[in-house]
């Protein structure tokens, strides 16, 4: 079945809610299937593991209401309602409330899972890693291949518990969420650090469920080079051989986080398209974490797909660098459209619920946040005004080009389409 014969029956069959006008620290009802459970309902805080306190409701805070016109509002409601919504990163992860205690959070098995929230978000599929770049449960430094293998067992085992959301591992899978009104989980890993020196271990992780996966993070691996190292030696013999196995095995490839000249030789060594599944261009903001041109040309004439990222002090705008919001997030999709086309522009917010900025003060160092986002002197933004959760992000990005004038079969690329379109090819 094609993409837009499932958007031909979906047309039919759906029964999502209408979308409920959102304002400033009021949250929208869950657009999506929510029956009321809590991460590990099912245990006894205190006794099977340690609570710590989260924040409540105002982690589904608006932090800008973006009005429509009534033409305009039914536009939106048609693209919620028919059009497959899919992020290419954000998080069901709540960070406690008080940041003293991320790290010991960090450090347990049970960190919790927002179930309502992302039911509010009204997104159909979402590239999910679970956090696997934080989880901390055996080490001091994270990525490590324990850590994961007990981050994804314990998450599976929760949403096991559960119906609002399903692990996908099949396109087919992924067309199912929107007929369902349920949210398609594709598991993902921000970096293959895990691997070590071992290939072998790629299958192992595709055997539980893993579908995407980074090649590096900020450092450099056993892979290639990470985007904070001085010196990009690009893929290695040992990366080359994961690309290889990745596209074997039919999982997606992210060089998000990779530094550019390992970014080229992913492209160039992979048969299959390659994902930039949440980044930006630094034609719009100069920092090592957003891509340039060169990479980004590249990855599009592979046929690959760039989302733009929206996490705090990342996509900024050179236009306007004091502030950080859904303006400056949104110049680099454009950016994006002019450089190579509307068929490879998608979104990758980045987001959770809870303090982004305090998760990310607690491990600077450890991952190279700090060097990830160059050497500008700005103050630093606690959140994205517009995109500071999952329950408003891609809302108001949908919103933004709706008031943009875009065309909805355009809008249906960036915010869906052009990533199933992509999906379709590779996973099997």
């Amino acid at each position: 079945m094609t993409f837009k014969q499932t958007v031909q029956q979906t047309v039919k069959r759906t029964t999502v809610k209408q979308p409920v006008n959102q304002t400033i620290n009021q949250p929208v009802q869950p657009l999506k299937q929510y029956e009321g459970y809590r991460s590990f309902q099912h245990l006894t805080p205190g006794k099977h593991y340690k609570p710590y306190q989260l924040p409540g409701t105002e982690r589904y805070q608006s932090t800008y209401d973006l009005k429509l016109t009534e033409s305009e509002e039914r536009i939106f409601d048609t693209l919620l309602k028919y059009y497959p919504i899919v992020s290419l990163r954000d998080h069901g992860f709540i960070v406690p409330k008080n940041p003293d205690d991320i790290i010991p959070y960090c450090r347990q098995l049970h960190t919790a899972y927002d179930y309502e929230g992302l039911a509010r978000s009204g997104m159909d599929v979402i590239f999910e890693n679970f956090m696997d770049g934080i989880s901390l449960i055996t080490s001091q430094n994270g990525l490590k291949w324990n850590d994961v293998i007990l981050t994804l067992g314990i998450r599976y085992c929760d949403i096991a518990k559960q119906d609002t959301v399903y692990i996908a591992h099949t396109y087919q899978d992924l067309l199912k969420a929107k007929q369902s009104n349920r949210i398609a989980i594709l598991p993902s890993l921000e970096a293959a650090s895990i691997l070590e020196n071992e290939v072998d271990r790629v299958d192992v992780l595709y055997g539980l469920g893993i579908r995407c996966m980074g090649i590096t993070y900020n450092d450099a691996n056993t892979l290639g080079s990470g985007l904070t190292e001085p010196h990009d030696g690009g893929l290695t013999k040992f990366g080359r051989k994961v690309v290889e196995r990745m596209n074997q095995l039919g999982m997606v490839i992210d060089i998000s986080h990779c530094g550019d000249r390992t970014s080229l030789d992913v492209i160039e060594a992979s048969e299959a398209p390659v994902m930039i599944t949440h980044a930006g261009a630094r034609g719009v903001w100069n920092s090592p974490r957003m891509k340039p041109d060169d990479v980004l040309q590249k990855c599009a004439e592979k046929g690959g797909v760039i989302g733009v990222c929206a996490a705090p002090n990342t996509t900024l705008s050179a236009k306007n660098p004091n502030d950080h919001n859904l303006e400056s997030v949104m110049e680099h999709v454009e950016y994006l459209i002019d450089l190579v086309g509307i068929d490879h522009v998608g979104l990758g917010p980045d987001t959770f619920f809870g303090d982004h900025v305090a998760l990310q003060n607690e491990f600077d160092a450890m991952l190279s946040l700090h060097d990830s986002h160059g050497n500008h002197e700005y103050e630093s933004f606690p959140y994205v005004t517009g995109l500071e959760n999952p329950t408003e992000a891609m809302n108001n990005m949908i919103k933004w080009l709706i008031k943009k004038n875009y065309k909805v079969l355009d809008i249906e690329k960036i915010i869906g389409g052009n990533a199933l379109r992509v999906l379709e090819g590779i996973l099997v």
